[in-house]
């Protein structure tokens, strides 16, 4: 069965604003790595356009190798959107989805092939409070934004997690894995 994979930035305080992040190359590589690993990506149409950028940087390259090189992963990796408001999604890699997001993660779990990463925050707490997430790949940037917009505010129960592995970039942000227990832990 295929891993549903969370992957999202955010700052020490929970915010998770695509302005608010520390970009450098090996964070750049981290996920140009995920994506060379992964079936399909899932995004909601905010999320989904704001990644079309990187269709410009294809056409013209900025000339660093990890941005390049992040630019090649997403355009290879097939994109699933999930819009009511979205026609076309004007990107050859990447379609409409047919069918609503619980049921089509579940029919995707079960389909063959290389894992489901999700890259939008409206669908991680979705496919979150539906028990959906296998793993999560959190980045938290080092930083303290203060306001803005919170990665797990509409979650609607209490998540346990067991923390698989971290890694830590070149800027001092540092990637936690993690995987939902069901176990709860011991109360203090």
């Amino acid at each position: 069965m295929r891993k549903v994979i969370a992957a999202f930035n955010m700052t020490l305080d929970g915010v998770c604003d695509h302005t608010t992040g520390i970009p450098s190359e090996d964070l750049h590589q981290h996920y140009a790595d995920l994506l060379d690993h992964t079936g399909v990506i899932l995004y909601g149409r905010t999320t989904y356009e704001l990644m079309q950028f990187w269709k410009s940087v294809l056409q013209n390259p900025s000339g660093k190798k990890s941005i390049d090189d992040f630019a090649i992963s997403i355009d290879k990796v097939p994109k699933l959107v999930f819009s009511t408001t979205l026609k076309d999604t004007n990107w050859k890699s990447a379609e409409l989805s047919n069918r609503p997001l619980i049921e089509k993660v579940l029919e995707l779990k079960h389909e063959s092939g290389n894992d489901i990463a999700v890259g939008s925050r409206s669908l991680i707490v979705q496919l979150l409070n539906n028990n959906l997430i296998d793993e999560l790949q959190i980045c938290v940037h080092p930083i303290i934004e203060g306001k803005g917009l919170k990665l797990f505010d509409q979650i609607t129960k209490r998540i346990f997690l067991k923390l698989i592995k971290t890694k830590t970039l070149s800027s001092g942000s540092t990637v936690f894995y993690y995987e939902p227990s069901q176990e709860e832990q011991p109360q203090k």
